[in-house]
């Protein structure tokens, strides 16, 4: 099939989603496996499988030999250059792009300033952007965007009840962004949408549950269950930044008193180091300074607490810690991990911890992610 530049996504049926969905987010499967995973009959896999053959999504490998009797199983692959994807994060300032494949791979990344925080201009400059990466990549399909805040409503039209960084309030923007580019366009909080990557495509692939946790300049989570991303009633689960994590201690910018983001974020231990950069805080008490030691415990000790009422409320099987604050748990390990012990019910099995290497263009790879699942 020749790759064409006014190619669009095409319309699939729930057999061939169920089918390609397979393929994609666990790896190259004969038909064999197909026919067992989806509980299709082997006449409906092998027309399902032309299909996809056919609409350039898959492609044939050897056939694998079966034990027993019976003709060797070819095998399904994704054809990764069938379709690209546009992510977009946001900030207070700057948007940052990604495109990637249908495996998820990145294989372009942009980054510009606002031009102001007004929802026009920004939704004119995502316009623009996509615009510029469809004339290197015609086949993006569809477009995502993540950001700091709270996302509600349906599929392919969710809108920002509230941005704190960009002064947003009840805004549609899935349904601007899909005017201004001619593409379907999802929306979502960046943390859950981290999540929601990570789970098919990156650390928490093959994870049925899983908690994600973002530590920067603030600390949110994403959760999955029973392989659905949690949204929750009003567009913000995973709000754990003012969980109570200490009956006395420091104030958070709202006023309340030892909540988690008092303690964990980046800006709160340097506010506790007395200004002093956050690398520099974490030097000083791999050194031993006893303010720094302080400092850093109290953080760690908090972190402890949050994760550990995940693990006992949810039940998780993984929990990846991941953000720009991702040295906190890196530089000290065991600490982190008797911290978890510690606030654990003892009946609580402990899940696997990962600490997951960051980079801030994870947020537009994560938007690109996002506009797959909205096609799927």
């Amino acid at each position: 099939m020749s790759l064409s530049s006014t190619w669009s996504w095409p319309a699939l049926h729930d057999a061939q989603r169920s089918v390609l969905l397979e393929v994609l987010v666990h790896g190259s499967r004969s038909r064999a496996e197909l026919t067992q995973r989806t509980g299709m009959s082997r006449a409906s896999l092998s027309r399902l499988s032309r299909d996809l053959v056919d609409l350039g999504f898959v492609v044939e490998g050897e056939a694998q030999a079966r034990p027993g009797r019976g003709r060797p199983s070819e095998t399904l692959h994704v054809r990764a250059e069938a379709a690209q994807f546009a992510g977009i994060k946001l900030t207070g300032d700057a948007l940052y792009a990604a495109v990637v494949d249908l495996s998820a791979s990145v294989i372009d990344t942009v980054e510009h300033p606002l031009p102001s925080r007004e929802v026009d201009d920004v939704v004119d400059l995502i316009g623009t952007v996509v615009a510029d990466l469809r004339q290197v990549h015609p086949r993006v399909s569809a477009v995502g965007v993540c950001l700091a805040g709270d996302v509600v409503g349906d599929e392919g039209h969710r809108r920002i009840v509230g941005s704190h960084f960009l002064g947003w309030e009840n805004v549609p923007l899935a349904d601007l962004v899909s005017d201004r580019c001619g593409l379907p366009a999802e929306i979502g909080n960046d943390v859950q949408s981290l999540t929601a990557a990570h789970h098919w495509f990156g650390a928490g692939r093959g994870a049925s549950s899983l908690a994600l946790i973002g530590l920067g300049a603030g600390i949110g989570a994403g959760l999955v269950i029973g392989e659905e991303p949690l949204r929750g009633a009003h567009g913000h689960p995973g709000k754990v930044g003012h969980l109570r994590v200490s009956d006395t201690g420091p104030t958070c910018d709202r006023g309340h008193v030892g909540c988690a983001s008092a303690f964990v974020t980046i800006p709160a231990i340097e506010r506790h180091a007395g200004g002093r950069p956050f690398d520099d805080v974490l030097r000083g008490a791999a050194q031993g300074d006893p303010a720094d030691v302080e400092v850093i415990g109290s953080a760690i000790r908090a972190l402890g607490v949050v994760i550990s009422n995940l693990v006992c409320i949810v039940d998780v099987e993984k929990v990846i810690l991941t953000g720009e604050g991702l040295p906190l748990a890196q530089s000290f390990p065991d600490l982190l991990a008797a911290a978890i012990a510690d606030a654990l019910d003892p009946a609580a099995e402990l899940p696997s911890v990962l600490l997951h290497p960051f980079q801030f263009a994870d947020y537009a790879w994560a938007a690109a992610v996002s506009a797959i699942r909205l096609v799927l």
